[in-house]
């Protein structure tokens, strides 16, 4: 089982953050490995047990996550990624949570995983998702702020 974990501060306030992120079908208005993003029917945007589904920017297909928990108290969100999509992760859960730091008017935030590379390869999907999704993610999301 793999677990990855990334955190870091992001130079805006929480409210702000968590407004962007808690809109679980706006993952490509702040990631830049998303686009073309849709929840399909069933459930509303937002809603426990929505399915969001994005392509990548990169063309190598579309990702289906679920939204498994929401807490805006907690200012956290909790996804599983669904089979069937380009990377060969096996039971994905990620969870993302965000902590006001009041003396300065930003966030702490976390993002972490567990899962089983399907095709083996575990220190390169460690990495890749720590690195590349996470903060590659957190920095996005901090830059999205200043356009």
């Amino acid at each position: 089982m793999i677990k990855a974990y990334s955190s870091t501060l992001i130079a805006v306030p929480i409210d702000l953050v968590w407004e962007r992120v808690r809109d679980f079908n706006g993952l490509p208005n702040w990631h830049p490995a998303a686009t073309d993003s849709g929840i399909e029917e069933g459930h509303a945007n937002g809603e426990v047990g929505c399915v969001r589904n994005f392509a990548l920017t990169d063309g190598s297909g579309r990702i289906r996550e679920t939204l498994l928990e929401i807490s805006n108290v907690e200012r956290s969100l909790t996804y599983d990624m669904l089979p069937g999509g380009p990377l060969p992760f096996v039971n994905y859960v990620a969870k993302m949570k965000f902590s006001a730091v009041t003396d300065r008017g930003e966030t702490f935030a976390e993002w972490w995983a567990e899962f089983e590379a399907g095709d083996g390869d575990e220190a390169k999907w460690h990495a890749f998702v720590e690195d590349d999704v996470f903060i590659g993610g957190f920095r996005a999301l901090e830059e999205s702020f200043k356009s």
